[in-house]
C-alpha cells in the first residue's frame, strides 16, 4: 500500500496595519509595504516590489483623500502566497462612496490612480466590509 501524496504548502505571510487617513498615513503605509516586500524577498528595484508599492501608494492616497471620514483611519492588508506567486493588496476605509474610474482630461494632473491600478494588477475590485465603508 502506498501512502497518499501530500504536498507541503508554504504558509501565507500577511501584514496588516491601520493608518491615519492623512497624506502622512498614506506615505507611512507605502514605506511599510516596501519594507514588508523586502522582508518577503522582493527587494527595491524588482518588478514585484516596485509594482506593489505603486499600487499601495495609489490606493492609500485614495483612502486618505477620497475615503477620509473625520476621526476614522484606513487599513492596509497585504498577503503573500509564495507558492502561487501572488500578493494581495487590500485597502479599507470607512467612507460609503465607491471608487470610480474616470478618464481625466489630457491636461489634468489627477484622476489616474485607478487607471494605474487597473493596468498594474491582475484584477481588482471593491467589496463591502463589516461596518461602514469598503475594501478595494
Amino acid at each position: 500500500m502506498q501512502a497518499p501524496h501530500t504536498r507541503t504548502r508554504t504558509p501565507l505571510s500577511t501584514f496588516s496595519q491601520r493608518f491615519s487617513a492623512t497624506r502622512r498615513g498614506a506615505r507611512l503605509a507605502r514605506l511599510l509595504a516596501a519594507h514588508q516586500l523586502t522582508e518577503w524577498g522582493h527587494p527595491h528595484g524588482t518588478e514585484v516590489h516596485d509594482t506593489v508599492v505603486l499600487v499601495v501608494a495609489e490606493l492609500t492616497a485614495n483612502a486618505a483623500l477620497h475615503g477620509r471620514v473625520p476621526g476614522r483611519d484606513f487599513g492596509l492588508f497585504l498577503a503573500h502566497d509564495e507558492e502561487r506567486g501572488v500578493i494581495r493588496i487590500e485597502v479599507t476605509d470607512t467612507h460609503p462612496a465607491l471608487p470610480t474610474r474616470r478618464t481625466p482630461a489630457p491636461n489634468e494632473n489627477q484622476g489616474r490612480g485607478l487607471l494605474l491600478v487597473d493596468a498594474l494588477t491582475t484584477r481588482w475590485g471593491v467589496r463591502n466590509r463589516v461596518g461602514p465603508g469598503k475594501t478595494v
